[in-house]
This record gives structure tokens, sequence and C-alpha cells, in this order.
């Protein structure tokens, strides 16, 4: 059973619980974004068995009509593994999304499978545009030269700062750097791309700045926050903008919540705030 204070931020341990959650944030006009607690398995039978969950998991938002995408974490459908089940595990996710119309988005994990997971969402964006999207990380400096590449790719993107603790030789770490990073990368997706520009932060500066930019631009975009971490924003926004709560799900929600405290000192210091309420 989840605790309270896990509870907040996981949306159950089944599937059926997380439909649940998201057909409660649907009534209150906020989507929802389900992603499968699990990660970087080292065997085939464990990556094939979270794909065939995101399948039944597909098939479930379909049945229900739910606003809902899911989001898959490379690691956990075998891009640690030294085949090429990465691949054909995220084509059938794909496959089966696009034929009960539920978009797929793709979590970045560490800078090691950053070429392996932009490459394959490429070739599935290719063979279904706009029908899959990618997390860029901001606080990555090969990141301009990845905007640059999915401007010309039929695939959405998500924004982040990125949570990683990532050597000084390839992220930026000074937290005003990676803000300057952000507008700028934010301000390209704007000024680049016609539509698919996810907006993932809790900052409000940094929502602020996207209403400007689709206000000079006009490029449509979406706001996507996590679960438990000002939702009251969340419902609010969702008044005047399309705003999607990334909800994961599962009974490996320990790991999930572990990790996400002990990322960065940062991370723990927001989450107590979201718990609190400060």
């Amino acid at each position: 059973m989840i605790p309270p204070i896990a509870n907040r931020f996981v949306a159950g341990e089944e599937p059926e619980a997380a439909l649940a959650h998201v057909a409660e944030v649907n009534d209150r006009g906020v989507g929802g974004i389900l992603n499968l607690l699990g990660e970087h398995y080292d065997d085939r039978p464990s990556a094939d068995a979270d794909a065939d969950a995101y399948c039944r998991l597909v098939d479930g938002i379909a049945e229900r009509g739910l606003d809902a995408s899911v989001s898959v974490k490379p690691s956990q459908i075998g891009i640690d593994l030294p085949t090429t089940a990465f691949e054909e595990n995220l084509a059938r996710i794909v496959d089966r999304a696009i034929e009960r119309d539920v978009f797929v988005w793709v979590d970045m994990e560490d800078h090691e499978t950053t070429d392996q997971t932009l490459d394959a969402v490429c070739e599935q964006a290719e063979r279904h545009p706009h029908g899959v999207g990618l997390a860029i990380q901001a606080n990555l400096k090969r990141t301009e030269a990845d905007l640059e590449r999915l401007a010309d790719v039929p695939a959405a993107v998500r924004l982040v700062k990125g949570a990683y603790d990532e050597p000084a030789a390839i992220a930026y770490r000074e937290q005003e750097t990676v803000d300057e990073k952000y507008r700028e990368y934010l301000e390209f997706l704007f000024r680049e791309f016609d539509e698919g520009v996810a907006v993932g932060s809790h900052d409000p500066a940094m929502l602020e700045y996207a209403r400007e930019l689709h206000e000079e631009y006009g490029t449509p975009f979406e706001i996507q926050m996590l679960m438990g971490v000002r939702e009251d924003a969340q419902f609010d926004l969702a008044a005047d903008y399309d705003v999607y709560q990334y909800a994961p799900y599962g009974p490996k929600w320990f790991q999930y919540f572990y990790r996400r405290v002990r990322e960065r000192k940062k991370n723990a210091l927001f989450a107590l705030r979201a718990v609190v309420g400060v």
C-alpha cells in the first residue's frame, strides 16, 4: 500500500487506479500522461512485459475515452540490453497507440542513451507523423543541435530542465545557466515548430515566458506538470491552456519516489514544499 506522502505523487499500484486518476483530473480539465514505473532492466522478458503492459494501458485509455497519453522510459523496454529490444518494443507500443489514437511520449534518461533514444523516436515519427514525442533536457550542452534536428522531424518535444546529475563536461550545472538555456530553447521551439511544443515546467517564470512566446509566434503549446506538484496551479491554468499531468503508477513506486528526492537537493526541497503547500 502506498503511504500518503508518496500517494500524492503516484497514481496507485494498478492500471485501474491510474486510469481512474486520469478520469478524475479529466473532469477538472486536465489531461493525463501515464507512466508505468520501472527502469534499467537487464533481461528481455522484463522489458517485453512492460511493453505488453503499455499496450494494455493504451487499450484502457482508448476504451474509456480518456484525454491521456503514455510516457515510456527507454530503459524499461530494453535500451540497456545488447539487442534491438528497445527499438522493437517501442515500435510495438507506438503501433498499438496509433491504432487506438493515443499519443506516445518517450522520456529521456541519462546522457549515455540520448543518441539511441533520439534515433528511435525519429524513426517512429517518420513512420507515424505527429504520433510520438520526446523529452529534451535543457541542461545538456548538446541540446541545441538536438532541437535543430527535431525541427525537421514530425515529432513533439517536451522541454524540461533536466533532473539527472550529469558531468560538467556535457551539462550546465549552474541553475542560472540552465534557466537561461531553457528560455533560449523554448524560444527556438515556438519560433521553429508549427505544433508539438510541450512546456515541461513548474516554474511560474517559464510558464509566463511560454505565454509571451505564444502571443508572439502563435504556436500552440501545452503545459506538462508532475502529479502532486502545484496541482492547484494545474487546474487553474487549465482554464486557459492545455495542461497535462504526468502521473506515474505501479508497484515500483518506492524507487520512483526515492529517486526524485535524492537526485538533487533542490528536488527534495521542492517535494517538501509541494507536500506542505508552500
